[in-house]
């Protein structure tokens, strides 16, 4: 059951507060969409277990930090796990750059993903961001919220302040801008 603004809200200022219990339930009532963005964006469980739990850390420490007037409490936590998960992506580039390569090909009983998997992946990644980059800020924004950040059309509408129709619009040009920068 997705839980009102309000009552994320009060969870938040909670938690912001030390209280262990309000972050508890904020966990319960918002970890699976979490997940779900990170293990979107990572492909990976165990990968995204732990950006989960990194996500939540931040967002413990920060809760303080929030503030309504930039969006929903759910948009916030969302892009701090969407961060967290590019920022994983990009640690594992960088280490996959600086692995002999040879080894890890005599290395076929590992279950790891190999690092010329991780450095495509991280290209794609880069791509994708180029190109996203090239939309207009409301093509860009809708596509981000509802694909990135997994939120319905009706949730964009409120975290924008736009029309349904407009941010349907939006996203449906946007996605074809995008599709043609990718193929290019």
């Amino acid at each position: 059951m997705e839980q009102s603004q309000q009552q994320l809200l009060h969870w938040l200022y909670a938690t912001a507060q030390g209280n262990k219990q309000a972050f508890e339930q904020l966990y319960q009532a918002t970890s699976g969409k979490l997940f779900s963005v990170s293990l979107h964006l990572l492909r990976r469980n165990d990968w995204a277990e732990d950006v989960l739990q990194d996500a939540y850390v931040r967002i413990w420490h920060n809760a303080a930090d929030y503030h309504a007037e930039k969006g929903s409490v759910m948009s916030w936590m969302i892009s701090i796990t969407r961060y967290r998960a590019l920022d994983l992506l990009k640690s594992r580039r960088v280490k996959a750059e600086h692995l002999d390569i040879s080894d890890a090909a005599n290395d076929q009983s590992s279950d790891e993903v190999q690092p010329g998997e991780v450095i495509g992946l991280v290209r794609e990644r880069v791509k994708l961001d180029d190109c996203m980059q090239g939309l207009s800020e409301e093509h860009r924004q809708s596509i981000q919220l509802a694909y990135f950040n997994g939120l319905s059309h009706q949730e964009i509408t409120e975290h924008t302040g736009s029309a349904l129709g407009t941010v349907k619009s939006w996203i449906r040009r946007g996605l074809t801008q995008l599709k043609r920068c990718l193929e290019a």
